[in-house]
């Protein structure tokens, strides 16, 4: 059996805030197929890493490489790889969401003849059929989470990069969008933040604990549910 392909490398990242340590000397390798959850309080340094493998800016130290790009020297190929939802998702309220994803499409690249059918796929896998005429600003925030992944994933990438893709959302918009994770991490490799350890026990195969910017934890998610009694 082959070895399996080798998406994400991060070795020694480390950055400061000032005299503040956010992430501290955090290394681990994120292989094809995974759904990796990366669990800890506000704080712990999720939203750092996350922003340091999109290119959003550098560490202080240490390397990440995406598919043997390296974030630092290929910024602008690694993004091409990445698909990526911030906890606060970038969205124009007085556009639709067919108006918005054409948009990103654009900047994206994807040529003008390819977009109005990549619209209606990601469409469909969001389940944003019914609201694509809308105003973004009149929708409910489960809606917004949903444009917020399909302009993520409308230019297909490899890798799906998610920080609390569930916070503000009510319970019902909750399951409804851990059940889209985890029906795109069938296809797709993804990287998702949270504090909630019940998130990472429906949606991921993997955990990354962390605590104060370090890594105290790795390992599958059935021995986190082990170890809590949840077998």
């Amino acid at each position: 059996m082959s070895a399996r392909e080798v998406m994400i490398e991060a070795t020694d990242l480390t950055k400061y805030y000032g005299n503040h340590k956010a992430v501290d000397s955090i290394g681990f390798t994120l292989h094809r197929g995974e759904v990796l959850g990366f669990l800890g309080p506000n704080g712990a340094g999720k939203t750092t890493t996350m922003k340091i493998l999109t290119c959003y800016f550098a560490p202080s130290s240490g390397r990440a490489s995406v598919k043997g790009l390296s974030v630092f020297k290929d910024p602008l190929e690694v993004k091409k790889i990445i698909g990526y939802l911030p906890e606060n998702a970038p969205l124009y309220g007085d556009m639709t969401p067919a108006e918005y994803l054409d948009f990103i499409a654009s900047i994206r690249g994807i040529a003008p003849r390819d977009i109005p059918a990549k619209i209606k796929d990601i469409a469909g896998v969001c389940g944003l059929p019914g609201v694509m005429d809308q105003e973004i600003r009149t929708l409910s925030k489960g809606f917004r989470q949903r444009v917020g992944l399909a302009q993520a994933m409308i230019h297909d990438p490899e890798i799906i990069i998610l920080d609390e893709p569930t916070s503000g959302l009510d319970p019902k918009q909750i399951v409804e969008i851990r059940n889209l994770v985890k029906e795109i991490g069938k296809k797709k490799t993804i990287i998702l933040s949270t504090h909630n350890l019940s998130e990472v026990q429906v949606t991921c195969n993997r955990v990354i604990i962390i605590h104060h910017g370090k890594i105290v934890a790795d390992m599958p998610t059935e021995q986190i549910q082990h170890r809590m009694g949840r077998n």
